[in-house]
Formats: C-alpha cells, sequence, structure tokens
C-alpha cells in the first residue's frame, strides 16, 4: 500500500524558506514520478512542482519559477520541495502526489498525501 506523508510545513514570514519533505512508502517509488500540488482557500488544487522517475526532468509551476525546487533521493524513498523567496500568495496547504508510472505528463496522480500547511506572513 503506498503512503505519503509530508512534513516541513510552518509559518514563516514573507522572503523566508521552508523545505518540505514527502516520506512514501512501498518498493516502487524509485520508479514513479513525483510531484508537489497546492491548494488555497477558496481555490483549486494547482500542481507546484513535478520530478521524474530518476530526478532527471523537472517542471515548474511559472509562479514558483526560480524560487522553489524539487528533488528526490530515491534511497531514502523522499522528495523535497525547497522553498525560497516565500510570499504571502504562497500561503496554502500543500500536498505530496505520486503518478503510477515514471514521468509526470500524460495523467494524474494517483495517490496523495494528507498535506501540510504553509503560511507566509507579510
Amino acid at each position: 500500500q503506498v503512503q505519503l506523508v509530508e512534513s516541513g510545513g510552518g509559518l514563516v514570514q514573507a522572503g523566508g524558506s521552508l523545505r518540505l519533505s514527502c516520506a512514501a512508502s512501498g518498493r516502487t517509488f524509485s520508479n514513479s514520478a513525483m510531484g508537489w500540488f497546492r491548494q488555497a482557500p477558496g481555490k483549486e488544487r494547482e500542481i507546484v512542482a513535478a520530478i521524474s522517475w530518476s530526478g532527471a526532468s523537472t517542471s515548474y509551476a511559472d509562479s514558483v519559477k526560480g524560487r522553489f525546487t524539487i528533488s528526490r533521493d530515491n534511497a531514502k524513498n523522499t522528495v523535497y520541495l525547497q522553498m525560497n523567496s516565500l510570499k504571502p500568495e504562497d500561503t496554502a496547504a500543500y500536498y505530496c502526489a505520486r503518478w503510477s508510472g515514471r514521468t509526470y505528463y500524460g495523467g494524474s496522480p494517483g495517490y496523495w498525501g494528507q498535506g501540510t500547511q504553509v503560511t507566509v506572513s507579510s
């Protein structure tokens, strides 16, 4: 059974940094694309960043390019989201997600974490 557990959220001032982690269970983590999504109150869930199974390919939402970095450690079954230069508009619940295949295009994730809250104060 696949489980995704996020950590690292919290309250930070604008301009600050946070690092989110997502620990995944299951032996096929290294063969799965992973990603981070977020959902702010009253808004739809949106993709923030995604990474292929090997880490060779990444993709970012325009709103976070140059500020956020997604990475993974397949030996630790963990994916990370380094968030720098945070803005109040980054405030949201952040969700870790896992695709069934090696890439993140051509479909939606099949597995989701429960989310971690990130709040950026101005």
